[in-house]
Formats: C-alpha cells, structure tokens, sequence
C-alpha cells in the first residue's frame, strides 16, 4: 500500500498558505483512486517573520515543523523528507505557482511506470504562466543538463516532484538553497534513476518572488557543472578540451597551408594565429587528459565501470584515452625529429626566419606528447586500482578445476 507524503517549504507566505494548504488536502480522494489510500502533508516553517505557521497551526490535519531561523528552501525540503512517513515523497512551492491537482497524475506514473522520480515539467505542453526571463533560463538550464549527461530533460527545476522515499541515498547531499532542484536533477540522472516528466500547468505566484534571476542563476549554473563533475569530468573538461584542440588544428592547417605556398612572412594576426594555436593544442589537450583522468579518480570513489567517451559512451571501439601512450610517443618522436631537422637545416646556412615557425612547431608537439605520456601512465595506474578489489577476489577464489 502506498502513502504519499506532501512537504510545502514556506518562507513568509502568509498570504497564499492556506489557499495552497486546502488544494492539498482537498486531493486525497483522486489520490485514493490512483492507488495512494494514504496521505500526509507537512508543512516546514523556514523561520518565517509573518503570520505563515499561525495560519498553518489552524490546520489540525497538517503537522507544522518549524526552523527557528530560515535555512532555505532545500533545508526546510529535507528537514520535511526526514520527517516524513511515507513511500513516496512529494513537494511543491507554497506561493500557489504549482497545481497540487496533479499529484494524482503522477503518483500514478510513478506507481505504474515504477519511476523514481516523477516532475511536473512546466515546458512539456500545458499552459504555463511562467515568466519569459525564467522561461529562457530554465530553457538554457534543461539543455545543459542534458547535454552534460546525455539524456533529455525539459524542466530542471521545477519545484513539484513526487519521487519514492529509497533513492533518497542516491540523491543526497543536496543543497540547502533554492539550486536543490536543479542538483537533484543532476544527481537523478548520473545515477541512473528511472525520471519521468509530466506536463502540468504552472501559474503567476502569490506575492513577491524570492528567486533572484543573476544570483541564483550563477548558483544553478555552479551547482550543475560541479555536480555533472562529481560524476563524468570528461564530459565537462573533454568538451572543451576537444573544443580548443579543434580551434588550433584549423588555425595551424591554415599557416601550414601560407608556409607550404611559400610564404614565410607572417603579419601580426599571422604570428597571434600561430601562438594562439600552440596554445590551444597544449592547453586543449591537457584540458582533456585531465577530465580523462578525473574519470578514473571518480570511478575509484563511487566504485563503478569507468564513464567512457565524451558522449557517456565509447566514441571509437577503444576509448580515446587507451591512445594516449602511442600517440604521445610519436609526437614525442616527430617533435623531437622536427626540431633537430630544422636544427640541422640552421646549420646549413637557412635563414632563421624560414625556421622559427618549425622549431616552436617541434617545441609545441613535444609537449603535446609528454602530457599524453604521464596522463596514459596516470590512468593505467588509476585502471589497475579500481581493478583491484576483483582481482583479489578472484585470487582468493582461485581458477576452476574444470
């Protein structure tokens, strides 16, 4: 049998409390028919300075817990989910921006799609009242989780979810601040939870929004990117490491191409291109070594199948990082040759100015070379110990007699 447990987080809302308080309790009879015969609400007072936990008191149904000063909205949600009774745990806002009448539809989804996180997404096609300037950047958010961890998301952080009390562990930690959704979000998806979205209507709120659009959004951006980096680095890292290599591969076929027709001469963009793309392979590649060995460092902590490849998946047969070790020794070598050619050729009597552009060439691919070597050697170190614990298992178990 399945219990549903409603938390409202409330900060100073007075003014919409009580109506949001009735549209949750008047639900219980669909919540009945759609397979959930039990229901809770919770209301967590974040240290309120108005009249919101008098009014919520007047509710004998309801059971008030409250902080003795505001610790925002993600701590007055976990406070309400450790408190709570049931299997499956559900929230929305206070300020009435959230339809409480569809918690019925999606405790059904959970229940019969045996999701673990089910969201009211407010950009999946039923009317929605949500702000042009939210809109965009809950528009730019969705697709920056998605990009980062390859599965589709419309709503990041929307604020009414129902999800089942056991993937809690895999969830946590979360925020204590208003970036609580979108880490959640981020969090469901690396770990692998079944997440579903339905649509749901989102209106204009009651009173004045505590949601500040610059700060808050710079907290949903760093929240993200440090949370996808806690589970796939290459994804982030390798991204613009490959980003930048790309730059710099095009810039130099550009001056090998001048050099090639002769021209030895570069203008001030021409010598700006050229170091601009020195910098950009050696910066890019090491960028994306270093993403590939956070993988293995990431892989050891949460002991699991090493994240492969910048699509969550091998791009090539083998993952680009097993290439390191022979790509990096022959750009050792062909840098090294380059270098003592043009060394040979300065001898000889060729002008320095038809040999500088070789020689920091040579300089450039050698160090290009030396960091794919230390990083191939750091992974296959970091590969052996994440192996470990198997191999000592099998060991100890010794080799079948037949």
């Amino acid at each position: 049998m399945h219990a549903l447990s409603v938390v409202i987080p409330a900060y100073n809302e007075e003014n919409g409390i009580s109506d949001i308080v009735d549209r949750v309790l008047s639900v219980k009879e669909p919540l009945a028919e759609a397979g959930v015969p039990e229901m809770e609400l919770i209301v967590v007072d974040d240290g309120s300075r108005d009249r919101t936990a008098e009014i919520v008191a007047g509710y004998p149904s309801v059971r008030l817990i409250r902080h003795a000063t505001n610790k925002g909205y993600g701590a007055a949600l976990k406070t309400g989910f450790s408190n709570a009774t049931g299997n499956l745990l559900a929230f929305l806002d206070a300020d009435g921006t959230y339809p409480p009448e569809f918690f019925p539809k999606l405790c059904r989804v959970a229940i019969e799609q045996e999701a673990d996180l089910v969201i009211g997404s407010r950009m999946a096609g039923e009317d929605s009242e949500m702000p042009a300037t939210r809109r965009i950047g809950n528009f730019f958010f969705a697709n920056l989780i998605s990009l980062i961890s390859n599965h589709r998301i419309s709503d990041s952080s929307s604020g009414m979810r129902v999800l089942r009390r056991e993937v809690l562990p895999a969830l946590y930690p979360l925020p204590d601040g208003l970036n609580f959704t979108p880490v959640m979000s981020t969090r469901a998806l690396h770990e692998g939870l079944n997440m579903v979205e339905v649509p749901i209507t989102y209106s204009e709120r009651v009173g004045r929004s505590k949601l500040s659009v610059v700060r808050d959004g710079t907290r949903f951006l760093n929240s993200i990117i440090w949370t996808a980096m806690n589970y796939n680095p290459v994804r982030i890292l390798g991204g613009i490491g490959a980003a930048a290599i790309t730059l710099a591969a095009s810039i130099a076929v550009i001056l090998v191409v001048m050099r090639l027709q002769g021209i030895t001469t570069l203008g001030p963009w021409g010598i700006f291109g050229f170091f601009a793309a020195g910098a950009g392979l050696v910066s890019g590649v090491s960028v994306f070594s270093l993403g590939a060995t956070f993988n293995y460092l990431v892989s050891l902590f949460h002991k699991r199948p090493i994240r492969q490849g910048l699509l969550g998946r091998p791009v090539f047969r083998t993952p680009l990082e097993k290439h390191f070790g022979w790509v990096g020794l022959l750009a050792l070598v062909g840098g090294s040759l380059l270098g003592v050619v043009a060394l040979i050729l300065g001898l000889t009597g060729w002008d320095i100015s038809r040999l500088w552009f070789w020689m920091v060439s040579s300089v450039m691919t050698v160090l290009v070379g030396l960091q794919l070597v230390i990083s191939w050697f750091i992974m296959q170190v970091l590969a052996e110990l994440s192996q470990r614990e198997e191999l000592v298992e099998g060991d100890l178990n010794g080799y079948p007699t037949k």
